[in-house]
């Protein structure tokens, strides 16, 4: 019987959790964790997301703002901008919306970001954090899909350790941070890309396949064998034969769960997991100024 992972009861556990743990927070300081998401220029998508976690944010006692900039800012107006909250005590957490203008180095952007404040989990100080924590450290650091793969699993109570894992996708967002943490609980792990020769072979070796490309329908059935455990972290959005908008993952969902022991479904799977993430390790921030 194939387990479907579905984000809804996780999300729900969370929901006690979090709200507890905001509570705590807002009790010990006087003011609610506060997450601030810098939004530049108006890419409707980015705009959808950040409606999302702002909504996710008044669920459990998290303070969101917005800081909204005009697509024509600069480099410097969003450098600037940044460090202003950086030197904000009421703000635990940061996130800078992406994709940026093209005339905007996100990377620039990003490593502006206070590392107590980074809840996204892209700097490369708390990238090398993540690379840099002892075998089975409970502490929880790095970007958000990927922490929220691991809580999946954790629910689920699907083994890690001893496992071969096969990452499709070397992302620094999704790819590299999650073989950092499947390593850390004990499992074997392979980074498969553009260039793998043979995918369909490794792919049959893998206990554990994390499939992070945005290329609909690239895992199918005949790529899995029998018992694996199947993360979808795909979000294509297509318009099928019958003129109808749908989303789908990276895996062709029907055909592999009839094989897998367990799988995402997309939508409903690994994307709730995400926004929590973030709003668990703002949280966190705000818990590490409590006296």
């Amino acid at each position: 019987m194939t387990v479907i992972m579905k984000a809804k009861p996780i999300v729900a556990a969370l929901t006690d959790e979090l709200s507890t743990s905001a509570a705590h927070v807002t009790a010990a300081l006087g003011r609610k964790p506060g997450l601030t998401v810098v939004l530049v220029g108006d890419d409707p998508a980015s705009a959808i997301y950040v409606r999302n976690k702002q909504k996710r944010a008044d669920q459990i006692g998290v303070h969101s703002d917005t800081l909204r900039m005009p697509a024509t800012s600069t480099q410097e107006d969003v450098v600037t901008a940044v460090q202003k909250l950086n030197a904000d005590p009421t703000v635990d957490g940061i996130i800078v919306q992406l994709p940026l203008p093209q005339q905007i180095d996100a990377d620039a952007i990003i490593n502006t970001i206070a590392v107590d404040k980074d809840v996204d989990g892209f700097t490369l100080s708390t990238t090398g954090r993540l690379w840099n924590l002892p075998k089975n450290s409970p502490e929880h650091v790095g970007p958000c899909t990927p922490l929220g793969i691991m809580a999946m699993l954790d629910y689920y109570q699907l083994p890690v350790a001893g496992k071969h894992a096969v990452i499709v996708g070397r992302s620094n967002i999704v790819g590299k941070p999650m073989a950092a943490m499947l390593l850390n609980k004990g499992a074997t792990v392979t980074i498969a890309h553009s260039q793998t020769t043979d995918l369909h072979s490794l792919l049959l070796t893998a206990d554990i396949i994390v499939a992070a490309t945005g290329r609909r329908g690239l895992i199918t059935a005949s790529d899995v064998k029998p018992g694996a455990t199947v993360i979808d972290v795909g979000m294509n959005r297509f318009v099928d034969e019958n003129g109808k908008k749908r989303l789908v993952g990276d895996v062709d969902y029907p055909a592999v769960a009839e094989v897998a022991g367990a799988i995402t479904p997309v939508p409903g799977g690994v994307g709730p997991m995400t926004v929590n993430m973030l709003l668990k390790q703002t949280i966190a921030k705000a818990a590490s100024k409590i006296q």
